[in-house]
């Protein structure tokens, strides 16, 4: 029954999403064929063609015409074609989206051990000097704004250092899967990735001391610690499993966050992810485009907490006798 329940919310917020993905764009001011073909080229076109343009773009239609599409394409695999970019949606997506996995999947691993690791630390060492500079170093760069400590990546690894190339996703004249292919990949998701799992790791580092020092303080530690049980096995056995529950939800959760941060990150690097193409989609008021991309992000997300939600009962056996 659980499950059931479950899995009815996260269609029904699946649906909302995907309708607001749908209306939001549409209600911003501004014209798609203004945007597309320029105010001065639209001024010196007939009625008639204005409204073939319009036909062969599909907004010419009344909005629940237009939505029922939306929702066809969706379940199809039919995005339409992007206004800007004059190809299929879904081909463009699969073009960029590989190299914004790359650095999500590479940015949320390294946040999360990092985070985690320090975390756990601090809170085993709390009030300690060590806690203290671990959470003032770790915090008052996790406050940086993400743009500016791309810029500041740049202007010391790229332009004072000369290490690493600043933007693009690989060497220009090289083709998969050759050596100096994988090399020139590899340096230029350095500082991405760096930027991205910045700032990913204050927020998975205090989620992490927050759990630890909750499961310190329970009561069980303190009879485990008179039963004489060693310091690590209360560290590993006794306080770090029951914390894990808290950190794997937002770990899970964090996608959301990566996504927003891939967007700021890989416009500032110029990599060839889907950041590009939502600048791209909203400068230009492409609908097909931006639906593509948002119906990609929201359906990552939600199936993301989706998982996470049927885990929870494998992974902490108290939540399953709970339900």
């Amino acid at each position: 029954m659980y499950y059931l329940r479950t899995t009815f919310q996260y269609a029904l917020t699946l649906l909302i999403a995907l309708a607001a993905n749908f209306f939001l764009p549409r209600l911003a001011p501004g014209d798609p064929i203004n945007a597309l073909l320029g105010a001065d080229v639209v001024e010196n076109m007939s009625a008639e063609q204005i409204a073939q343009v319009a036909m062969e773009l599909g907004i010419n239609d009344p909005l629940p015409i237009q939505f029922w599409h939306y929702l066809i394409g969706i379940f199809t695999g039919d995005f339409g074609n992007s206004i800007k970019l004059g190809m299929p949606v879904w081909d463009a997506l699969i073009q960029k989206l590989p190299w914004t996995l790359l650095l999500m999947g590479f940015a949320l691993v390294i946040s999360t051990l990092i985070g985690t690791v320090l975390g756990v630390l601090s809170a085993w060492k709390r009030g300690e000097f060590a806690d203290i500079a671990t959470m003032g170093t770790v915090l008052f760069i996790g406050s940086l704004p993400p743009f500016w400590l791309a810029m500041m990546l740049i202007i010391l690894f790229s332009t004072t250092l000369g290490w690493l190339p600043s933007f693009g996703a690989y060497q220009i004249g090289t083709s998969f899967p050759s050596w100096d292919w994988f090399v020139g990949v590899g340096k230029r998701m350095l500082m991405p990735v760096a930027g991205l799992a910045i700032v990913q790791t204050t927020s998975v580092l205090l989620i992490a001391r927050s759990s630890m020092q909750m499961a310190l303080d329970q009561d069980y530690i303190m009879f485990a610690r008179a039963k004489g049980v060693s310091e690590g096995a209360i560290f590993f056995k006794h306080a770090f499993r029951n914390a894990l529950l808290p950190l794997y939800t937002h770990t899970m959760m964090g996608l959301g966050a990566l996504i927003g941060g891939s967007l700021i990150i890989e416009t500032v690097f110029s990599y060839p992810g889907l950041g590009g193409l939502i600048v791209q989609g909203v400068n230009s008021r492409d609908y097909p485009l931006l639906q593509g991309l948002f119906v990609i992000t929201t359906i990552s997300i939600i199936a993301a907490n989706f998982i996470t939600d049927l885990l929870y009962p494998l992974i902490d056996p108290r939540t399953r006798r709970a339900r």
